[in-house]
């Protein structure tokens, strides 16, 4: 199965793209896709456009079956975690205009799968999705990420995937706004 993972970013976006057979992981590509010198930085809707036509070349040059997204952790500054949010929807969404399946990991599921901790640093995760692609050099770091959460994906996807056919989860509404106004 070949998987793409994406760790989005308004200024710097990083993918990678891993083919898993079974426990086996083979490394095919990665990068960086950067908004900052094809818009200008105030352009919010240029940018966003080329995270969207950046995901969709990647799709149709390595043709993932299937894609994982970071989940995006709020931030101190709101305004900061609102435009990180708006660049993840239009990764998302041209994952998802492409029809390829998209699952979810926060930053930590992915430190946890890839080295073992959540408290991993970068340096960290570089080093061990070297090791676990057998790569030449550390990945830069948000290409790193990238990759880890593809191996994230690769690890826990299949597992997740066989609970959900044996039990399937039912949306409930507790913890939900129910609707009407709170007095």
């Amino acid at each position: 199965m070949r998987i793409l993972g994406i760790d989005p970013g308004l200024q710097c976006t990083g993918f990678g793209v891993i083919d898993a057979d079974g426990p086996h992981l083979h490394y095919v590509a990665s990068g960086t896709i950067k908004t900052m010198a094809s818009a200008a930085m105030g352009d919010l809707p240029a940018r966003l456009k080329v995270l969207f036509d950046g995901i969709g070349e990647i799709n149709e040059r390595y043709a993932p079956q299937t894609a994982a997204v970071e989940i995006v952790f709020v931030n101190v500054n709101p305004q900061s975690t609102l435009l990180l949010g708006q660049a993840r929807g239009a990764c998302v969404t041209a994952l998802v205009a492409r029809e390829l399946p998209v699952a979810e990991y926060t930053a930590l599921q992915m430190k946890k799968a890839v080295v073992g901790s959540g408290r991993a640093d970068k340096s960290q995760v570089q080093e061990m999705v070297k090791r676990l692609l057998q790569l030449p050099g550390v990945p830069g770091k948000d290409a790193a990420d990238a990759l880890g959460i593809a191996i994230t994906h690769a690890h826990v996807g299949q597992a997740m995937a066989r609970i959900a056919q044996a039990a399937p989860l039912k949306r409930t509404t507790t913890g939900m706004y129910r609707g009407g106004r709170a007095r």
